[in-house]
């Protein structure tokens, strides 16, 4: 704005002046404070000015070859190319051509041809049953573009569009009318249809849902993970009413994703704790695995994460077996009376019989459990429900008791297998006392009851048994019952196994 001399001028004063801005300016009548201490400190740093300002060309070297390019290669229309790339005007992109390609301005003389009536027919035909440009079927008739016009003109006469097609002025008919709203709105409802079927996909695919999940149960972060992924091929505002998510909403948390999850690790260590526990955590026996390991973080956090990362556990209603014979000897009366209480090891236990139903057959587990802390005092398992289950777990239970004095309380059903003579005589010789709860009523033996369905929860149900045969299941069953006593979190007991209970209180080795 300012010529090389004015600003020389302008410098050399305001150090005449001793550096007074206002002064300098108020002499001069220009320029502004900022103005004159930019060219201040031009000065001193060069001792000069430079001569004036160059402009910086608008569109770079590749932005014109990009744009001829297009131009060239699809079919030398300047409104399509202008429209496709957003610049430049229709005055710079005929100059750029000129520039880069001047060949292409090169005209060819020759001599025209005689077209026949019928070939401008023909033309004209084509003109309007075309499905690209007019510049495109002149191009390929070799003429030109005013010239099939004047044809069309000539033939159909000025009122007469250039295309075939019905105009969007003229009265349709009622039948047509009908039919054209069917035909759109068919075409909604594909698109409906197709949008909720991607959605669908895309929940099962990244956030592990099924198939028939209602959109309506999912999360608002999981919407908007939705949304994203089907962005590209739909409108925002059809996904987000589709999915019924408030547009705020989804900016919120498309902002949270950004964010780096500092959750990362522990996400990593409670998978990892799942997998090794038989997948039957819940989130306060994760959250005590998580402290043991240091890891210290609320139940609501657990909660949340295990729910992001699908750490459920599988539960289903349990089958009982049966082992009742009848009356087949007296029962003693029922000592526990739903008293599982106990204040120390070897004061009550229970026992009861399971079946387990594999596609190799059935498999059954009797165990003796401790009512002090839940301990497996001892177990059998076998392929069947017979006499020797039971004594040999019996015996087993027997010789852990054997040294120390102790005569627990054995509290059983009112089966069979606990009335036969064998059973009596070994509880006779190790003189322990008998208890049976009343026929038909499983909560008095609760206890035992609530271990069989841990154990059928935690390891049965979770898994899929159908390769397995006898022999690996019942090893399965053996090393779960070990995991059991030994390494299974019980909240009621600290946080800790039942044998590192028993260690803590100096009861256990």
């Amino acid at each position: 704005m300012y010529s090389y001399a004015d600003r020389l001028r302008a410098v050399r004063l305001y150090i005449k002046l001793g550096k007074r801005v206002g002064l300098t300016i108020r002499q001069l009548g220009y320029p502004t404070k900022n103005a004159l201490k930019h060219w201040h400190r031009e000065y001193e740093q060069r001792l000069d000015l430079s001569a004036g300002y160059v402009r910086r060309p608008k569109y770079s070297l590749a932005q014109k070859e990009s744009a001829v390019k297009h131009y060239l290669e699809h079919g030398r229309c300047l409104a399509a190319t202008i429209k496709a790339l957003g610049y430049p005007s229709r005055t710079l992109l005929p100059a750029w051509v000129q520039e880069l390609h001047p060949q292409t301005r090169t005209r060819v003389v020759g001599r025209s041809r005689e077209l026949t009536p019928a070939m401008k027919q023909s033309a004209v035909i084509e003109l309007c049953m075309r499905q690209g440009s007019a510049q495109s079927v002149a191009q390929e008739l070799g003429v030109s573009r005013p010239s099939l016009y004047n044809w069309k003109n000539q033939l159909l006469g000025h009122d007469t569009s250039a295309s075939m097609k019905r105009k969007q002025d003229s009265p349709p008919s009622p039948e047509r009318a009908e039919l054209e709203q069917q035909v759109d709105a068919l075409r909604q409802d594909i698109r409906r249809l197709r949008l909720e079927q991607d959605l669908l996909k895309k929940a099962n695919e990244l956030l592990k849902k099924d198939l028939g999940i209602d959109r309506r149960l999912l999360t608002n972060r999981e919407k908007t993970q939705l949304v994203d992924a089907l962005r590209p091929t739909y409108a925002l505002p059809e996904l987000l009413r589709e999915v019924g998510l408030p547009r705020s909403s989804y900016f919120y948390h498309r902002a949270r994703l950004d964010v780096a999850d500092k959750y990362v690790d522990v996400r990593r260590v409670m998978t990892d704790i799942f997998e090794r526990n038989y997948r039957c955590y819940g989130y306060r026996r994760m959250q005590a695995s998580l402290t043991r390991q240091c890891v210290n973080i609320s139940e609501k956090v657990v909660r949340r994460l295990m729910k992001q990362e699908c750490l459920v556990a599988v539960t289903r209603k349990r089958r009982r077996y049966g082992s009742y014979m009848g009356e087949i000897s007296p029962a003693p009366d029922n000592l526990l009376n739903r008293d599982f209480s106990a204040t120390a090891p070897n004061e009550k236990w229970l026992t009861d019989i399971t079946e387990f139903q594999i596609p190799a057959g059935k498999v059954y587990l009797s165990p003796m459990v401790d009512c002090f802390d839940g301990m497996v005092v001892s177990w059998s398992i076998g392929t069947r429900p017979d006499a020797e289950l039971v004594n040999t777990m019996l015996d087993a239970a027997i010789e852990t008791v054997s040294a120390s004095g102790d005569r627990p309380v054995v509290h059983s059903d009112r089966g069979g297998h606990y009335r036969w003579p064998g059973w009596l005589s070994r509880i006779a010789d190790a003189r322990l006392v008998r208890s049976m709860s009343r026929k038909g009523y499983s909560p008095d033996n609760a206890a035992c009851e609530g271990f069989f369905g841990r154990l059928k929860t935690e390891l049965f149900y979770a898994r899929n048994w159908l390769s397995t045969t006898i022999e690996e299941f019942i090893a399965a069953l053996d090393s779960y019952i070990r995991w059991y006593n030994e390494a299974r979190i019980k909240i009621s007991l600290g946080s800790c196994s039942p044998i590192e209970y028993r260690r803590n209180l100096a009861l256990a080795a």
